[in-house]
């Protein structure tokens, strides 16, 4: 029987983003950093799927990216797309789970994370990747957040489950001042980052997907979940959405 894992993979494997996201949204945070004027930058991007935000950050900054996830099919893919964009001079891949990374530590300008973070959770992923950033260096994750104090109990429900880390914006920001970072920028994704980039091309995926897994009950229940995260979005976006975190490391 395949595997959950290995099912997960195969629905996501050819998707230009594993999560909600955009290259406009990564530009954003990029010129919010104030990095575009530096040279010679040292950035990790954790969690970097096949690698949509790696390649923007190895395109538009003068910098050395290596590109962490713990799953090589997608780093090979990413190793592919960078040698065809021309870009692989500036790209290493590292395979290695989010949480047992061997930088040295202070030897990183920037550490980059978008929807990847909550696999370690928020203020755990943020405490240990401190210790890697130079002082000054730049933090920037994108994490679920609540966009309102008050929310439906259906969806507060739905990711007090699937992530009881979930908070508002004020309550992630006290966790990385409380944590050795200052605030550079925050702003919540718009919604064309989760339905034009996530949702929507995963939905055109799922036929194929089910029908390469011979419709089986482990294949349609993880097409059934993320069909309900799906509605659950459509029908209550105004209250959820990831938020951009742009924090600098402060002095110990």
């Amino acid at each position: 029987m395949t595997s959950e894992l290995d099912l997960l993979i195969d629905l996501h494997i050819d998707a230009e983003r594993q999560g909600p996201g955009g290259d406009d949204v990564t530009r954003l945070a990029v010129a919010l950093a104030g990095l575009g004027a530096l040279s010679g930058l040292e950035i990790a991007d954790i969690g970097c799927g096949t690698g949509a935000s790696t390649l923007v950050l190895a395109e538009h900054l003068d910098a050395r990216v290596t590109a962490v996830d713990f799953l090589p099919a997608f780093l090979e893919r990413l190793g592919l797309e960078a040698r065809q964009r021309g870009l692989a001079d500036r790209i290493t891949t590292l395979a290695v789970p989010m949480d047992e990374l061997g930088f040295e530590p202070e030897s990183l300008d920037v550490i980059w994370s978008e929807g990847a973070i909550y696999n370690m959770g928020f203020a755990a992923g943020i405490r240990k990747w401190r210790e890697f950033l130079k002082p000054g260096g730049v933090l920037a994750v994108s994490e679920i957040t609540w966009l309102t104090d008050e929310r439906p109990a259906e969806l507060e429900a739905h990711w007090a489950e699937e992530y009881p880390e979930i908070a508002t914006a004020s309550a992630k920001i006290a966790i990385l001042e409380s944590t050795g970072y200052s605030l550079i920028s925050y702003f919540p994704l718009p919604s064309g980052c989760w339905l034009d980039h996530y949702y929507r091309p995963m939905r055109e995926r799922f036929p194929s997907f089910l029908e390469r897994h011979g419709h089986s009950a482990e294949a349609r229940a993880i097409v059934d979940a993320e069909r309900h995260e799906m509605d659950l979005y459509e029908r209550y976006s105004s209250f959820v959405s990831y938020g951009f975190y742009i924090a600098t490391r402060t002095d110990d």
